[in-house]
């Protein structure tokens, strides 16, 4: 049980049976508790009664589906949201990482594949909480990286776990234009993926901190390229960048 705590609370949502005792078992090997939900109004209910640290959500469910779920949890928390998807999908898993989700797994999937990625993603937050205290700054845009508190000209920024990941790492490069096959090996900690999961993550960032995200200011388009963050203000060494 001590290595179960220590491995972290599990919720795993999917209506199909034998996709959630398979998950149970690989997970639970794995050194993890799992808790089991086979609907959306039972998978609320957990979330708020066992207090997961990851999600792993089917978007397919029925009664209140999985986008419906993702929107929910994300009002009230940052836990990190592993999405299961059909390969036919896309449309919905962009909207799911539109959402909040930090990361997908598409049907049919390899059940060691997810332990893997679910690790990967619980490994990311717990090193972003437990950060030594950073803070960057760049005009109003202002952000305690230690506690993951993110302002803009004194206003708080909701943001979810994965859109602070890529600020601070933009904010830590200024002027560096990435690749989104760069971007996903720096932030998403994957050496393949889907670029439209960088396209989406950016899109919301310029929705939360540029004042006409049609016209960005912060993250620029590098066209041929990927994405380049050009700061407000000059860096001027400690003072602006710390």
């Amino acid at each position: 049980m001590k290595q179960q705590d220590e491995a972290g609370r599990i919720l795993v949502v999917d209506d199909d049976h034998a996709v959630r005792d398979v998950l149970r078992r690989y997970l639970e090997r794995s050194g993890y508790q799992v808790d089991l939900a086979g609907d959306g109004e039972t998978a609320l209910r957990s979330f708020t009664a066992t207090a997961p640290d990851l999600v792993v959500l089917d978007l397919m469910l029925p009664g209140i589906g999985g986008l419906e779920v993702c929107r929910r949890i994300r009002e009230d928390s940052p836990v990190p949201v592993v999405m299961l998807t059909a390969l036919g999908e896309e449309a919905d898993r962009v909207l799911g990482l539109e959402l909040g989700a930090d990361d997908y797994v598409v049907k049919p999937f390899s059940p060691r594949e997810l332990v893997l990625r679910v690790g990967s993603v619980l490994r990311r937050s717990r090193a972003a909480l437990t950060a030594a205290a950073e803070s960057l700054r760049d005009g109003g845009l202002q952000i305690d990286v230690g506690a993951r508190r993110c302002t803009l000209d004194g206003a708080a920024l909701s943001l979810t776990g994965r859109e602070f990941d890529l600020l601070v790492f933009l904010l830590r490069n200024p002027g560096r234009a990435f690749s989104r096959t760069e971007l996903l090996e720096a932030v998403w900690g994957w050496s393949f993926g889907d670029h439209s999961t960088v396209t989406v993550h950016m899109r919301r960032l310029r929705e939360k901190i540029e004042p006409d995200p049609a016209r960005p200011r912060r993250i620029s388009t590098v066209w041929g390229v990927g994405y380049r963050y050009d700061p407000a203000e000059p860096p001027t060494g400690a003072t602006a960048w710390t």
